[in-house]
């Protein structure tokens, strides 16, 4: 990793410490991130619903009009709306927040999520499936963007239909595929100023604007508020920026999340062992979204959506139970590929990207191997798993290489591609795999990249002995981190280390020494980088708070080390 450690601005952090009372460090952290005026800062650190922008009016989010006028007739004319999600957790977050809106407003809804094996976005078959179950209205979620030939199939058997995505829109100059309305963010006409929002995020928005059109008119419809903990694990989840209207959406889905979870969510704690009332944006990421994700993985995504709608605490539990099983198989699975992933040709030294593939290597974990690639490598991955003479793949990348222009350049290669610009899917066919590679390899060494490797943001150089209790629980307030808002990470030089321990098969525990400080630290995947007792190192980490059946400690999260 390159370690990129923040300037101090020391003019900036003094105004923030006095005008909001905080610490030094908290306002270090606070001007890093880009709020070092003293309004922005306080309204970042006070996130509220209030302080959403309305999708209308001078920040009108372009199809909501004519999307609300449709739903509102298919429900008081008692028509069938079909609504379609993809496979990942985005997509299954804003079919459930979509059909609860619905079904709770008076709404007939047939409801169909992606299956692996036949690929991702919407498929005419699946159009006409629907059809067949009597849509005329059909929703998509997260997907539909660039499914042209889906949407016209829909089109010709007379049924409307309404985009909800997010992904990158494609060309539309020779003429729009006949959709009744498009509602993303990324198309020119749209007017809504935040483009960072989740698909989930647009589907909140249209379920508010729908309740507000159904009110008017007479009609009783349900509070989207109720349904914010989707919109927080699907925006997190999706990697989308917290930040602006995200952060604001997130905060309030997690405290939700904490203090009212609905059934499905409620159980998939109780069986995978996390705790909800101490729940951070970070263990969404780590602890609830490979688990929705896994269903989709290695198949249908309906069993996860099954979970989100579970009515009763019976059924969810029993629904959970089957997840956390699926999700096992999912690791074993995940395990496999990146093994032999490794030992490709693709992911050797001295190449401009890490392009591999392989024959039966499952389509549903390509995603979380080419992460891994891209973390060991510090290179754009790309993973092919093979199926006869078609692959199916997904994309990671690093700064300065954007993911959908790259693949956009070698799209005559391609059979299909979408996504945007830090993670993306492809399909091509295997005769076209050795052109791909090199003209793939050609466009990322052509980028523009500054550095080589996976840079590491660190926000200040620190002693061991400033990390402490209280001052963790301050820096609690940059929650939501994630993508656009980091968590905090500090570097301490030099350190010593006491002990290490190896846990798990490849974590790594240490107890590090400054001085008098002594702090026990944790690292995931770890174990061959033991850097063994009376080391002097230098160390990078996230300190944090470790709850467990209501104990608190302080432990660090090392995010990277090396020698003093």
């Amino acid at each position: 990793m390159v370690w990129q450690i923040a300037e101090e601005d020391l003019a900036s952090t003094r105004v923030l410490v006095e005008a909001l009372g905080v610490s030094t460090t908290l306002a270090r952290l606070l001007v890093n991130r880009g709020h070092a005026d003293p309004a922005r800062a306080q309204r970042f650190l006070n996130p509220r619903m209030s302080d959403l922008r309305r999708p209308d009016g001078e920040h009108e989010m372009s199809g909501f009009s004519v999307s609300v006028q449709r739903l509102v007739r298919a429900i008081e004319g008692g028509e069938t709306i079909g609504l379609f999600g993809d496979y990942d957790v985005d997509g299954v977050t804003s079919a459930a927040l979509l059909a609860r809106v619905l079904r709770r407003s008076g709404g007939k809804v047939v409801l169909r999520v992606a299956d692996r094996e036949a690929g991702y976005g919407l498929s005419p078959e699946t159009v006409r499936a629907l059809h067949d179950e009597g849509a005329r209205v059909l929703v998509t979620c997260d997907c539909g963007t660039s499914d042209h030939d889906a949407i016209a199939a829909a089109v010709a058997l007379g049924v409307d239909v309404i985009v909800v995505d997010h992904h990158q829109v494609p060309d539309l100059s020779a003429g729009e595929p006949g959709w009744l309305a498009l509602i993303n963010p990324h198309q020119p006409r749209c007017r809504f100023p935040f483009k960072g929002l989740a698909s989930v995020g647009v589907a909140f928005y249209l379920a508010a604007a729908l309740r507000t059109a159904l009110v008017a008119r007479g009609r009783t419809a349900p509070d989207p508020r109720e349904e914010l903990d989707l919109v927080a694990i699907g925006t997190i989840c999706d990697l989308a920026p917290l930040a602006d209207e995200n952060r604001i959406l997130v905060q309030a889905g997690l405290q939700r999340l904490r203090t009212a979870p609905r059934p499905g969510l409620a159980a998939l704690a109780v069986v995978a062992g996390f705790e909800l009332p101490t729940l951070r944006a970070a263990d969404v990421g780590m602890r609830i979204g490979p688990r929705l994700n896994a269903p989709g993985r290695l198949g249908s995504a309906s069993l996860a959506l099954e979970l989100l709608l579970a009515p009763d605490a019976a059924e969810a539990h029993r629904l959970a139970t089957a997840i956390e099983d699926v999700n096992t198989r999912r690791r074993e699975v995940t395990q496999k590929v990146s093994d032999e992933a490794r030992l490709h040709p693709g992911a050797g030294p001295g190449r401009s990207a890490t392009i591999v593939f392989g024959d039966g290597w499952s389509h549903g974990v390509v995603g979380i191997v080419a992460a891994r690639l891209v973390e060991e490598t510090g290179r754009p991955s790309i993973v092919i798993g093979l199926d006869g003479d078609v692959g199916r793949g997904s994309a990671r990348t690093v700064p300065g290489v954007d993911l959908y222009a790259s693949l956009k350049e070698v799209s005559h290669l391609l059979q299909r591609f979408g996504g945007h610009a830090a993670a993306a899917g492809l399909t091509l066919s295997r005769e076209a795999l050795p052109a791909f590679v090199e003209a793939f390899e050609a466009v990322v060494a052509r980028a523009d990249r500054k550095d080589e490797g996976v840079p590491l943001s660190l926000d200040a150089t620190v002693s061991l002995g400033t990390i402490d209790l209280p001052l963790v629980e301050e820096l609690v307030r940059l929650e939501p981190c994630g993508v656009g808002n980091p968590e905090a990470c500090l570097v301490s030089d030099p350190v010593t280390v006491e002990r290490t321990r190896i846990v798990g098969g490849d974590h790594l525990q240490v107890t590090l020494r400054d001085g008098g400080a002594v702090r026990d630290g944790f690292a995931f995947r770890f174990a061959p980088r033991d850097p063994g007792a009376g080391a002097r190192i230098a160390v990078a980490y996230v300190p944090e708070i470790d709850t467990w059946r209501g104990n608190r400690r302080l432990r660090l999260r090392l995010r990277d080390l090396r020698p003093h």
